[in-house]
């Protein structure tokens, strides 16, 4: 069962926080991946206004929502987005996710498409169909620096050695460094699910709607080898947005949202 009261989504034992929309048009929402939350997109929403109403949420767990009393898996975070496009109301909606919010929202795709309009899916770490062994090691590596308590500089460790490369923290604003410190514990959440990593190409390949893959041409490249690996597998479209990396919300957002809106 669902409830709607001003920003709180109610969602079994679990409440969401969706930020108010931004813009007019058809409706998109926002997917971040881990460790974020809504804040990751701030600037991004500005230019994505002008052709849709933004809408951007807290998954599960992140920020501003509540965990529930189960560990969340991709399943779950899954439905939620689904309950909050139903409670929407407004028919299907286009989904731009990066990261974990790119399986997200590619998997929803396919499994529900009555509810999704279009997907636009920027670095989807599908490391089951591409796997990375050398990132595994990390992930654990920095799974047990959380656990051991050093939630700064776990996060700090991730975003530079797996996502950005050297001096990449420096290029997250200050809001969203605190937002990805305090989401830490979450990205435990995320590893304890042993089909984090997973796709379902066949279903995601089936979807009528239209799905394009991004990725950057900086940072780490086990990313975009993934995305590529992602979008032949569903037969979709590459676009490169020439000189970001994993987070061109952060560092390119008018190049990214040209992408989605292109």
């Amino acid at each position: 069962m669902t409830s709607t009261t001003a920003a709180r989504l109610r969602i079994d034992d679990a409440e969401l926080f969706v930020a108010d929309p931004v813009g007019d048009g058809e409706p998109l929402v926002l997917v971040h991946g881990a460790w974020t939350g809504a804040s990751t997109w701030a600037l991004l929403t500005g230019p994505l206004s002008a052709r849709y109403e933004v809408i951007a949420y807290d998954r599960r767990g992140h920020s501003g929502s509540t965990r529930g009393t189960a560990t969340p898996d991709r399943r779950r975070h899954e439905e939620d987005l689904a309950a909050l496009i139903e409670a929407l109301g407004r028919g299907p909606v286009h989904l731009a996710g990066t990261s974990y919010g790119a399986l997200v929202a590619l998997e929803l795709a396919g499994r529900r498409p009555e509810l999704v309009r279009s997907v636009v899916a920027h670095e989807p770490p599908a490391v089951a169909l591409h796997p990375a062994p050398e990132m595994e090691v990390l992930f654990a590596s920095v799974g047990a620096q959380i656990a051991a308590g050093d939630a700064a500089g776990a996060t700090r460790r991730f975003f530079e050695e797996a996502v950005l490369g050297p001096g990449g923290w420096s290029l997250v604003p200050e809001p969203v460094q605190a937002a990805a410190i305090g989401n830490a514990e979450t990205f435990a959440d995320m590893l304890a699910d042993p089909r984090w990593g997973e796709l379902d190409t066949d279903a995601i390949g089936a979807y009528p709607g239209r799905v394009l893959i991004t990725s950057g041409d900086t940072g780490p490249d086990w990313l975009p080898r993934i995305a590529r690996t992602v979008a032949r597998g569903i037969d979709a479209p590459v676009r490169v947005i020439d000189g970001a990396g994993h987070t061109p919300h952060h560092t390119h957002p008018e190049a990214f949202a040209a992408a989605i809106i292109g």
